[in-house]
């Protein structure tokens, strides 16, 4: 009975500890919400300000939460912290700890116990908060701020602290048990776990320290010597014939020196083991010289007359043999200089570029009273309070930033664009809400007298002078009159957008003209592609310096569509070669990889070069994608994915920014945007992936998008004869032999030829395609399907077959072949001439 007890309590027990699914569920649920909460209210904490007027608004999509949970955590952070008990809401997401271990049956809480502390904190915290904020910020909560008024004015300041203090010494003392007594015996035990402990370790004066305990063992130690000593010269008593031994005259000197002293032990030990003399007493043992008899008595030291040597280590050499050869030949020639070829060469005056006389920025103080007012003015007509508001001052835009009064929506901000810009009668009116890092709302306003930002102010700044970038880019001057400087190696590829005449052009020669004014021609050189013919043509006077082309070109500035698809896949063989390079060097990047080779730790016999920068520079490239398609999409991509680490980079420019010229492939791998005024928001979000460039003014307004935020630039403006005289300043001066040479790219287009087409392999349906072709004199692919009822692989096979057979000509883009035979009549017989 008593074994079937056991069993059924076992069992019992068993049962208990099983959880089952409901419980489970609700009580991880529990546990997740408390997270939830707990995230969402510091999130609340850092952001409140900016997103209090947005709590309620959970359907509606325009509005964006800074809330790490979004517009759901802003709104939990509103109702628990904001609205009733301030930094006490964390309590209650602990409860939901509480709650979550008790259903899942976690006896880590004492239930009551923890309710009655929390329910006095809950109750307690936001009164305080309240008291010490006197009501400002969130961290009391409405309901902290209405107790601490109420009691402030029925008790006065004194009186609320004095509740409060008093308050919490009772929790304590009840909770704690803080009696005199109970507080006497807590000291006593800490002195007694304090300083008793550290008494206890100290000496005693009766005690002996160390010193004299090892001077005691020394003094023992001398005296059990002498009595080794003493019995090795006794007689032995011992009844055996020990065996005779031969002594010799030692060789080693009689006197002990402190080195020898172990080595004088172990021979009196073996002495007294093994020697026996028919001597009875150290007495009468012959008188010796004491050069040729040990003195077998210890002699006691002292630390001077120990003999001390010191030497030092060698330095070992861990250079392996090339690492020696490098650092011998650069001891005997200097690193290498790659500036030699053009040793004389001088970089560009400053005075090349055109001085427009002083660029201050002139503050109207009329135009800015007004245009506050007026702002002022018109939120108020919408019921938008406004607690505060700066102006600051750019080249050509003033940025008003506000900040609304608690309660106010900023949606509602944002939606009154098109009516600010009606009251201020400006164009180009653009709204930020909020402000990145900033608990504003931005107003950008352009200015009634803007400020000409040239490029020879940003050249001549001490910024752009005194840079250490690789590629340093100057863009113009920020809202806040500020240089604004970009590395191009690091964006590493810049995608460009801006409608006709908006200075995208100007922004293109404005980058050029940093990069000529940086870099030496033995460390960048330029491939230049230019559909329109013009706009790049000024740089061809410096074609031996900085430039780049194919070895069998004739121009270096590309203008001809099937020339750029050759110099692209040109590039891409370039950038595979200085990949190969990289590995065999063990460097990952081209700085890494020009460093090891000016320290001459690469041997140029096998096929190392110091690499220079190379930028690609395409000026117009919706025309390229119009004429080459897939041709020219894909090796720009795969440069954008690639080339960054071997220093080839890229800087697209398109007038027409639509989804079919900036494909989704091209846009993931161009992080760094510029975009000058454009027509539509659809062509601003696809250039930035986000409204804003539509709002321009144009004459240089830009924005420049990093990948992380979107800033307001006004570019540096470069005119033509300026860029005339930096050329013919380059131009005149010795360059190299020839452009930079890319590796030679052999296209597979035009190999087949009528010999290389059997006619034993078409297909059943080639001569019905063939006639179709050539009655119609269009070699379209898509024709051929829909005429022949044929899927697209069938029709491409057979169009191929045509084009080998000689009827067709080559692929020409998006546009249709050229038909070859020009009647039926002269088909009819060249397919007789095949049939034979």
């Amino acid at each position: 009975m008593e074994k079937k007890t056991q069993k059924s309590q076992t069992a019992v027990q068993a049962q208990s500890k099983i959880l089952s699914k409901p419980r489970i569920f609700f009580g991880l649920l529990c546990i997740v919400f408390a997270g939830v909460l707990t995230i969402s209210f510091i999130s609340y904490l850092l952001n409140w300000k900016s997103d209090q007027s947005q709590a309620g608004e959970l359907l509606d999509k325009t509005i964006k939460s800074a809330n790490i949970f979004g517009k759901l955590g802003q709104w939990l952070g509103k109702i628990f912290i904001y609205e009733s008990i301030g930094i006490a809401a964390f309590i209650i997401a602990f409860l939901f700890v509480v709650f979550g271990t008790m259903i899942l049956k976690k006896k880590i809480f004492k239930p009551w116990m923890t309710f009655g502390h929390s329910l006095f904190f809950i109750c307690w915290l936001p009164i305080f908060f309240g008291a010490v904020t006197k009501g400002q910020g969130v961290l009391g909560g409405v309901y902290g701020f209405q107790i601490m008024d109420t009691l402030m004015s029925m008790i006065g300041s004194v009186g609320l602290w004095v509740v409060l203090v008093v308050s919490i010494a009772l929790y304590f003392i009840l909770e704690f048990n803080l009696r005199p007594s109970s507080i006497k015996n807590k000291l006593d035990s800490i002195n007694e776990n304090t300083i008793g402990r550290v008494k206890a370790m100290m000496p005693n004066s009766e005690e002996d320290f160390e010193a004299d305990q090892e001077l005691a063992e020394e003094t023992t130690e001398e005296q059990q010597e002498k009595v080794t000593v003493q019995e090795v010269f006794e007689t032995p008593k011992k009844t055996e014939k020990l065996p005779e031994v031969k002594i010799e005259e030692p060789k080693l000197n009689p006197i002990i020196t402190p080195n020898q002293t172990s080595f004088n032990e172990e021979k009196e030990e073996n002495f007294s083991n093994s020697v026996s003399l028919p001597l009875e007493t150290p007495s009468s043992l012959p008188k010796t010289n004491p050069q040729d008899a040990f003195d077998v008595t210890p002699q006691k030291t002292t630390v001077e007359d120990i003999s001390f040597k010191v030497e030092v280590a060698p330095v070992v050499d861990i250079l392996e043999d090339s690492d020696k050869q490098s650092q011998e030949l650069v001891d005997m020639h200097g690193l290498y200089d790659h500036k030699l070829d053009l040793a004389k060469f001088q970089m560009p005056r400053i005075d090349l570029l055109k001085d427009y006389g002083n660029e201050e920025i002139s503050i109207n103080k009329e135009e800015l009273e007004e245009n506050k007012n007026k702002i002022v003015g018109l939120l108020k007509n919408f019921n938008v309070g406004i607690a505060e508001i700066k102006a600051t001052i750019g080249p050509t835009v003033t940025l008003y930033e506000i900040v609304p009064e608690a309660g106010i929506r900023v949606a509602s901000i944002k939606k009154l664009q098109d009516d600010i810009a009606l009251n201020l009668s400006a164009l180009g009116i653009r709204i930020i809400a909020p402000m990145p890092g900033k608990g504003t709302i931005g107003i950008e306003v352009p200015r009634k007298n803007p400020t000409m930002v040239s490029m020879r102010s940003v050249i001549a700044s001490h910024k752009f002078q005194n840079t250490d970038m690789d590629l340093p880019v100057v863009f113009g001057k920020t809202i806040s009159n500020e240089i604004f400087m970009a590395d191009l190696s690091k964006m590493p590829h810049l995608l460009m957008a801006g409608a006709t005449g908006q200075g995208k052009s100007v922004g293109i020669n404005a980058i050029l003209t940093s990069l000529l004014y940086k870099k030496h021609p033995s460390e960048l050189k330029f491939v230049m592609v230019d559909p329109k013919k013009v706009e790049l043509s000024l740089y061809s006077k410096i074609e031996r310096h900085y430039l780049a082309k194919l070895p069998d070109a004739e121009e270096a500035i590309i203008t001809d569509t099937n020339k750029v698809i050759n110099t692209l896949n040109s590039l891409c063989i370039e950038m595979d070669q200085r990949y190969d390079l990289l590995k065999n060097a063990f460097c990952k990047n081209l700085k890494e990889y020009n460093k090891k080779f000016a320290e001459r730790k690469l041997n140029p016999e096998n096929g190392h070069r110091y690499l220079p920068y190379i930028v690609l520079v395409v000026d117009e490239f919706a025309d390229l994608i119009m004429t080459a398609g897939k041709e020219v999409e894909l090796p720009i991509a795969r440069l954008a994915q690639l080339a960054r680490a071997v220093g080839i980079h890229l800087i697209v420019a398109t007038q027409r920014p639509s989804v079919n010229v900036i494909t989704g492939m091209i846009k993931a791998n161009f992080p760094a945007r510029a975009a000058f005024r454009v027509i539509s928001s659809v062509d601003s979000r696809t250039i930035l992936d986000s409204p804003g460039a539509d709002q321009l003014i144009g004459k240089g307004d830009m924005l420049y998008f990093n990948g992380n935020e979107i800033l307001r630039l006004q570019c540096a403006f470069v005119d033509t004869p300026e860029v005339e005289r930096l050329a013919e300043f380059i131009g005149e001066q010795k360059g190299y032999a020839s452009a930079f040479l890319l590796p030679e790219y052999v296209s597979d287009e035009g190999t087949s030829t009528v010999g290389a087409f059997d006619p034993n392999e078409k297909d059943a349906l080639f001569e019905d395609a063939a006639r179709i072709i050539v009655s119609t004199q269009q070699g379209s692919t898509s024709m051929l399907q829909r005429q022949l009822k044929l899927g697209y692989n069938r029709a491409g096979r057979i169009m191929d077959q045509l084009e080998a057979s000689g009827i067709v000509g080559g692929f020409n883009g998006a546009k249709a072949r050229e038909v070859l035979i020009s009647d039926l009549h002269s088909l009819e017989q060249f397919l007789e001439d095949l049939r034979n």
